[in-house]
């Protein structure tokens, strides 16, 4: 009896086994490690690399953040409750925030064959806190067939963007949202000093068309023929989406070449799956993918972007040891309050203002008083708010990233208030002199103090 039971269940023992693996699903499935990546890439980018990266981990789900560089960095601060590991965007500065935030911990390099520098700019951070992973440049993005319709001359750098033939014909997206732009507006003000290049920046602020809400919106715009010449980076410039609307991207003798970077946040829950996300992007299988179409950027493997970086000892805009990112992160926020107030509000007066300096130059004055006045017009025009002495002196935590919807503590709404009176009472006496010097026999001196 004992013999014929054994016997019955051992013959239907493969059935009962079946059974359970049918009620419990397969024996060999493996769980899943969830790992976050936050990044202000678009789908076309991370799609391909998550994809990838899941086929060659099976064990592993990539879950995507996917914002803006501001609001991305923002998330990274404010939500440290929400499960997040990986921060990857193209704007060094935004690693530079959340590094001094304590958002960003040790990571150490991958043997890529890159060397520490490109054009001056260190591929990794030299703290140990973030590795760069493909190189981008800025230029302009142009349609031929529109610039010959306007009859205007194709742009070779970036002092030509201030030429008035210019004017109306520009697009940029504000730095405030992207980071994209904010790098290079920070290039400017570090290549060219903090007054200079204000100035600068003023008369591109009286050349542009529009200023687009996102980075995607310049070489758009130009598709589109709103605008004759975008100001942007190569990779959003030469996105699929635009390829059969003849835009033109090129890289200025004195272009910008920096780093897009990965790290691992400080708060990251699946340290180790980070680890191996990130030693894919920097494989050769993940330096491949960014040479695909889809995604269109320089990797920082020598061995892949041989050809696809202008010679090292070319014309660059930082000329002199690189970008800064520290200083970019310290003053952030004050950078994007006064480009929003100067060169994005006051848009419209400064194209109006900076086109009657151009007519008067025009007209060949010689009067000695109207010339005066109309050079302290123009230094006005180019003033910011604050000199580079008065931003030292402004406290750190009100030159920091203000995020939006946020309300303004008392400290930082007094900030904004005197700024904006300060680049008001700029551009309205501006305004007065150009008029004075208008009319032959105007007031010399409007105010001599300010000489």
């Amino acid at each position: 009896m004992t013999r014929f039971r054994f016997d019955i269940v051992a013959a239907l023992l493969p059935l009962i086994t079946l059974g359970f693996m049918a009620f419990a699903g397969p024996a060999r499935a493996v769980e899943k490690q969830e790992l976050v990546v936050v990044t202000s890439y678009p789908p076309s980018f991370f799609e391909p690399f998550r994809a990838a990266f899941e086929r060659a981990n099976a064990d592993m789900r990539v879950t995507i953040v996917q914002r803006n560089t501001a609001s991305a960095s923002r998330f990274v601060i404010e939500k440290a409750d929400v499960p997040a590991d990986i921060f990857w965007a193209s704007a060094a500065d935004a690693f530079e925030l959340l590094k001094r935030n304590g958002s960003l911990r040790p990571i150490a390099p991958r043997n890529t064959g890159a060397p520490d520098h490109v054009f001056g700019y260190p591929v990794n951070d030299p703290r140990g806190y973030y590795l760069g992973f493909a190189l981008s440049g800025y230029g302009f993005v142009y349609n031929p067939a529109h610039l010959a319709r306007s009859k205007l001359p194709v742009p070779e750098d970036w002092q030509d963007l201030l030429n008035p033939v210019y004017s109306g014909q520009i697009g940029i997206t504000t730095p405030s949202r992207s980071g994209t732009t904010h790098l290079i507006v920070e290039a400017l003000l570090q290549t060219y000093g903090w007054e200079k290049g204000w100035a600068m920046l003023s008369q591109l602020g009286g050349n542009l068309s529009t200023v687009t809400a996102r980075s995607f919106g310049v070489a758009s715009g130009v598709a589109q023929r709103r605008f004759s010449i975008g100001i942007t980076i190569d990779f959003l410039a030469t996105s699929p989406d635009f390829a059969g609307a003849g835009n033109v991207f090129v890289l200025p003798p004195d272009t910008v070449f920096v780093p897009a970077s990965i790290g691992i946040l400080s708060r990251a829950r699946n340290v180790p799956g980070a680890e191996r996300f990130v030693d894919f992007v920097l494989s050769e299988a993940g330096q491949k993918l960014l040479l695909s179409p889809a995604i269109a950027r320089i990797p920082v493997n020598p061995a892949l972007n041989s050809g696809l970086l202008p010679q090292e000892d070319g014309e660059r805009l930082l000329k002199s040891g690189g970008f800064d990112a520290a200083l970019s992160a310290r003053r952030y926020g004050l950078v994007n309050l006064i480009f929003d107030d100067y060169i994005v509000r006051r848009r419209a007066t400064l194209a109006r203002l900076w086109k009657r300096a151009a007519d008067l130059e025009a007209m060949n004055i010689e009067d000695a008083q109207r010339l005066s006045m109309l050079a302290r017009a123009r230094r006005l025009l180019g003033q910011p708010p604050l000199s580079a002495s008065e931003v030292a002196n402004v406290a750190e935590a009100l030159q920091g990233e203000w995020p939006r919807g946020v309300a303004r503590s008392p400290a930082h709404a007094e900030l904004a208030s005197r700024l904006r009176a300060l680049i008001e009472q700029n551009l309205n006496e501006a305004e007065q002199l150009l008029s004075s010097a208008a009319r032959s026999g105007g007031p010399v001196n409007l105010h001599p103090w300010r000489q």
